[in-house]
């Protein structure tokens, strides 16, 4: 009767922790984020929490875009509005892998592992003239470019034409 308590009990313990893993994908910003910011501390830094929490801190006011908002639901900028910065500076003074520094983070908040990088758009196959304006938009911006005066979606795809050249070669594969 023990024996197949315990085996009940070893397999819903199992199932229990194979929820909680990543899938594949899930986290990303939050996984990148931590290996990018992992690769700038130096060993002297690593094993102080506080230097850590210093650290993501200087980081932080150089984020953009989905960084900026992991940065934002961590507490790494001063208009955040908490603070589990905790829940990253001691796992990785202990050289935890990001992955599962995400996977504690997601049990703290789970909107951290809701953000996603935006699809990067191919300009050596895509067909500007299908694309949504909204996304021509993003083009421009991602090369801090402005259309002045465009109102039509025909104005912004020649405006994205003519700066072509300037941020995109053939040989290169993102914007």
């Amino acid at each position: 009767m023990w024996r197949v308590t315990i085996i009940s009990l070893v397999v819903i313990l199992g199932i229990g922790f194979e929820a909680s893993a990543l899938k594949e994908g899930e986290c990303e910003v939050c996984v990148a984020t931590v290996k990018k910011f992992a690769a700038t501390l130096s060993e002297d830094v690593k094993k102080d929490t506080k230097k850590i929490e210093n650290e993501f801190k200087k980081f932080c006011k150089g984020s953009k875009s989905k960084e900026n908002r992991f940065c934002y639901y961590l507490g790494g900028l001063e208009e955040s509005a908490t603070g589990i910065l905790g829940e990253l500076s001691k796992p990785l003074s202990w050289s935890l892998p990001a992955d599962k520094i995400c996977e504690k983070l997601k049990k703290k908040d789970a909107q951290i592992c809701d953000l996603r990088f935006e699809k990067q758009i191919d300009l050596d196959t895509v067909d500007l003239k299908k694309l949504k304006v909204r996304d021509l938009k993003k083009i421009l911006n991602d090369w801090d470019e402005t259309c002045e005066g465009c109102i039509e979606k025909t104005d912004f795809i020649k405006r994205i034409e003519e700066l072509k050249p300037q941020y995109f070669s053939p040989s290169k594969t993102e914007l």
